[in-house]
């Protein structure tokens, strides 16, 4: 776990470190963190907001995802079409299947060399084989699984893999509120913050109890704090 140093800021780390949960954890755009901050009595500009989230979001997110525990090795990859820039990219995005986001990446293409790239840093990152992947039926994930010898692991199937597709909703109402993605690097910065508190704060309300929600609800928040926390 990296402590953060929040020295020579104006405002103190605990003002900060709200302002960037709001943003991470809702469907919040800067400009609302900044009504927000204000109703409480915190007079905070949008943009300095945003340099907060750009300074201190990675190394919170990199926090997260060292308490995250491993995840399960049955993989679903699935992709979407963004708008950045007035340019149509593709969003590749692997979570398992228990809708924990594995990672996702911002690429031009979606041939065979995009999910080699997308299949190789999940290998890297995790440092195991998956026992199973689910996809749709897009042949770039077949030439890619066949290259690295994943093949006999490898389902298709557009029904099999609603886990995957389901997960791209967070992403496209943030991309609806922020009126896209400006560029591909604020981009993919975006969806790598975004995924590693969706992974903290993704309780799936609907399956537990009432008592369950509110010991996992602290739970996320000290996983919060700690990642948060000062030098």
């Amino acid at each position: 776990m990296s402590p953060l140093s929040y020295a020579r800021h104006q405002f103190p780390p605990t003002v900060i470190q709200h302002a960037i949960w709001l943003y991470l954890r809702f469907t919040l755009s800067y400009r609302d963190v900044e009504e927000l901050l204000a109703e409480r009595g915190v007079n905070v500009s949008y943009e300095t907001v945003r340099r907060w989230v750009v300074k201190f979001g990675p190394a919170i997110a990199g926090n997260l995802r060292r308490q995250r525990p491993r995840p399960s090795p049955r993989w679903h990859l699935d992709e979407m079409v963004v708008k950045i820039g007035g340019r149509l990219m593709s969003l590749w995005r692997a979570v398992d299947d228990e809708g924990e986001v594995l990672e996702v990446l911002v690429q031009r293409r979606r041939g065979k060399a995009a999910a080699l790239k997308l299949m190789r840093k999940l290998l890297k990152k995790h440092g195991f084989a998956p026992t199973q992947v689910t996809t749709d039926k897009l042949r770039s994930y077949g030439a890619a699984f066949r290259e690295i010898g994943l093949t006999d692991r490898h389902e298709q199937g557009r029904r099999q893999n609603n886990r995957a597709e389901v997960s791209h909703q967070p992403i496209r109402r943030r991309e609806r509120k922020m009126q896209r993605f400006k560029s591909p690097g604020s981009a993919q910065r975006f969806v790598s913050l975004h995924s590693a508190t969706y992974n903290t704060f993704n309780l799936q309300r609907h399956l537990i109890s009432r008592r369950t929600l509110r010991t996992f609800r602290a739970q996320a928040m000290a996983e919060w704090h700690a990642a948060t926390a000062t030098a």
